[in-house]
């Protein structure tokens, strides 16, 4: 059966519509990455750090629910890079089910990781995440406020505006800038 679609797919390359053909061509990506899940799973268990970061980036294109047990394995990993791009990963993944993982990873203890915590969480147009969001305002670190922001924008949700506003008068003019166009985006 598997071989039959491949089969279908490869024969799809070459027709005469130009929008057929790559369709074919992602589709035939797609399934061909998830065939080589289990070298996938491989590189990123003995891999170097190069080819960590590969093997979870292939991990996203994978559609298949046995992604996100590494996926969520490696956002322990000592590496911050690798965790950093897991938390990337994750959040395109969009599976409701990584939320308090996602959010766990606010607090870690690499500021790049946090920063793509939150610009993940901003991927599910889910409000309860406003608050995790919120209390993260009020950090130093300019590019995590900002990546928070962002994603309360994304989100929509009309709670976010009491932590939004006072972001306004920010001291740095990016803060202020991405607060003003998060405020609207908000529901009403």
């Amino acid at each position: 059966m598997l071989e039959e679609r491949k089969k279908a797919l490869r024969n799809s390359l070459k027709d005469s519509d130009e929008g057929v053909r790559q369709a074919a061509a992602q589709a035939l990506e797609a399934l061909e990455s998830a065939l080589d899940l289990s070298y996938v799973l491989e590189l990123l268990k003995g891999g170097d750090r190069g080819q960590r970061v590969k093997a979870l980036f292939a991990l996203e294109r994978i559609n298949s629910p046995e992604v996100f047990p590494p996926l969520l394995a490696a956002l322990t990993f000592p590496d911050a890079d690798i965790r950093a791009t897991a938390v990337q990963v994750l959040g395109k993944k969009k599976n409701l089910k990584v939320l308090g993982n996602l959010v766990k990873c606010l607090s870690d203890s690499h500021p790049a990781v946090r920063v793509h915590a939150a610009e993940a969480l901003g991927c599910f147009s889910d409000p309860r995440l406003v608050p995790y969001l919120g209390a993260v305002l009020g950090e130093q670190d300019a590019e995590l406020v900002k990546s928070a922001i962002r994603s309360l924008g994304a989100i929509g949700s009309g709670d976010a505006e009491a932590a939004l506003l006072p972001l306004l008068s920010h001291e740095q003019p990016e803060v202020r800038k991405e607060a003003a166009a998060a405020l609207g985006q908000l529901g009403l």
